[in-house]
């Protein structure tokens, strides 16, 4: 019998996603935070030795995961700039093929959406 996925363990499913995309973009990893609620999750670094820091937020379908707190952003985009960092966000939805009342579970299989990395702008307003 399979057990449900915790939020921590969907957490880290959505953050292995979103680090393989990174990977893919050419970033490099300076730090990488799998913690729940502890942010940014991944600091990288470009080509360009510019700095980012990357939001990663799971979410369970049918969720926008692209929907972030704005309130909440506007105190980390404060951080970022302190840090003369960009900021980046990834949304990740995780749902159950049958149902979007059913849980998610270990070694089956799931619905992702993802639509990619956002660049969340840190100027000031």
């Amino acid at each position: 019998m399979s057990k449900p996925l915790t939020e921590q363990e969907l957490h880290n499913l959505a953050m292995n996603h979103v680090g393989k995309d990174l990977e893919q973009r050419g970033f490099e990893f300076i730090a990488v935070n799998s913690k729940l609620k502890k942010h940014p999750q991944f600091v990288c670094i470009d080509k360009n030795s510019q700095y980012y820091f990357v939001i990663v937020r799971a979410v369970i379908l049918p969720d926008n995961p692209n929907n972030y707190d704005v309130v909440w952003m506007e105190t980390f985009k404060k951080h970022a700039r302190e840090k003369n960092a960009k900021v980046l966000y990834a949304g990740v939805g995780i749902g159950n093929v049958e149902g979007e009342k059913m849980p998610i579970y270990l070694n089956q299989e799931y619905l992702m959406e993802y639509n990619g990395i956002q660049v969340i702008e840190t100027n000031l307003n």
